[in-house]
């Protein structure tokens, strides 16, 4: 997996003006109450360059010049036997630059000393503009002039490395791929388990311990996200997140819940009856979203554009709402008056399809800025995002009744390959799979 790492350096390396300077700074560590601080988790551009988990750390990349080679820095905590009794291993510069790859590698405090020298007479610079390290360069920056009687020059020019990275990171390489497509398994063993567990009178929050417990006993590290467990009319709200009411008889429960894993998010929704049976009002909304998500994964396949996603998920959906009564023919029109004026966005208010990877809502643009009119970007082999589609429906004059305190969302991760697509999740989403799991003991 190493060889990734590197293989990622220099191909950020070659994209970069010769003899100029990136630097990228992972996350710190975040108090969380008196001294105690959140879990820990790096910084995912950080990451995606070096596999390095540590806090206090830095990567500094130099494009090779006429005359040096390309070079590959990290920086990182001493090795300190007293606070490793306290708080853990630390790799330490040496063993961090073997270990990881690097060409070298200094303690953190080095830092401005070592960025100020690597950066005198660098054409240009390369880092998260206005991000954390902003103050830093313009102390490395002034450090520079300071020297401007010897000759010495700061960068002219400052480039954005997050939108280079962006790019990168939108395709997945085949180790990226297999974690995520394990992540998801992960995850959908935890979205089973809680159908399994599922009883009128539980409360929200005793599913989200289920999922939970399944994410972290199958080696996951942490939730990628904040679980949503909704019942009833609690499944309207989208990001609904104090998971503490009551789950009721004939209620559905939406749970939107992933985990992480060694860096990488999976993000599945399922929604199913508290009693383990569909009503009829239940099953007919619940059919209508699954169509609208099957349309919507017919469009996940290498040269359309990921518009063709919500399109497809809209077109079902607003049909639906019409044959349903939710919207009202006379008022409305047809189903492609019903597309044109958004009139369905009462019921359907968001979108179908996010990039996934290392973070839940992954990087990487979705138009095409560079060419004219900002065309949607084309799938292409190595994407992988989500399709979920829903319907809330609250009430409201002129909503069939039958309809109301419902929410359905389903949600499944998916990966473009060159034949088409590969749905990582595979819990239950059929009606009769998901009331066959749920009358088993």
């Amino acid at each position: 997996m190493m060889a990734n790492y590197a293989a990622r350096r220099a191909a950020l390396l070659a994209q970069m003006l010769p003899g100029s300077v990136a630097i990228l700074a992972t996350a710190p560590e975040v108090p969380r109450n008196s001294d105690c601080d959140y879990p820990y988790r790096h910084d995912s551009y950080f990451y995606y360059l070096s596999g390095f988990t540590e806090p206090d750390s830095a990567v500094a990349l130099v494009a090779a010049s006429a005359t040096a080679p390309a070079r590959t820095i990290l920086f990182c905590r001493a090795k300190n036997t007293e606070r490793e009794i306290w708080d853990g291993f630390r790799q330490g510069p040496e063993a961090a630059r073997a270990s990881f790859g690097f060409d070298s590698a200094f303690p953190i405090e080095e830092l401005d000393v070592e960025m100020t020298r690597l950066l005198a007479d660098s054409p240009a610079i390369y880092y998260a503009l206005g991000g954390s390290l902003d103050a830093q360069v313009k102390v490395w920056r002034h450090n520079i002039r300071q020297k401007a009687r010897s000759g010495v020059t700061a960068p002219a020019i400052a480039h954005d490395i997050n939108d280079m990275l962006d790019a990168m990171r939108l395709l997945k390489d085949t180790e990226e791929q297999n974690l995520m497509r394990r992540a998801a398994a992960i995850s959908s063993a935890a979205h089973v388990r809680a159908m399994r567990a599922t009883r009128p009178g539980m409360h929200e929050y005793a599913l989200e311990a289920e999922l939970l417990y399944e994410f972290r006993r199958s080696g996951a590290q942490f939730p990628a996200y904040s679980s949503i467990v909704a019942g009833g009319d609690n499944a309207c709200i989208l990001h609904y997140s104090a998971n503490n009411a009551v789950l009721q008889d004939g209620e559905l429960v939406l749970i939107d819940a992933g985990c992480e894993l060694d860096g990488y998010a999976s993000d599945i929704t399922r929604t199913y009856p508290v009693n383990g049976r569909f009503s009829g009002p239940q099953q007919a909304l619940y059919e209508l979203v699954l169509a609208a998500q099957q349309a919507a994964l017919d469009m996940v396949r290498p040269g359309l554009p990921h518009s063709a996603i919500h399109e497809a998920a809209v077109q079902v959906l607003a049909q639906g709402m019409l044959d349903l009564g939710l919207l009202d023919r006379q008022k409305c029109g047809s189903v492609q008056d019903v597309v044109a004026d958004k009139a369905y966005m009462p019921f359907y208010m968001h979108g179908t399809s996010h990039w996934l990877g290392m973070d839940v809502h992954d990087v990487g643009a979705y138009r095409d800025t560079g060419a004219p009119g900002k065309p949607w970007r084309a799938l292409a082999p190595g994407m992988v995002l989500t399709v979920e589609p829903g319907i809330y429906v609250r009430p409201g004059a002129g909503v069939p009744e039958q309809f109301w305190h419902t929410g359905i969302r389903i949600e499944d991760d998916v990966l473009v390959t060159p034949q088409g697509h590969e749905v990582f999740s595979t819990a239950p989403k059929s009606v009769a799979e998901i009331e066959q799991l749920m009358s088993q003991d």
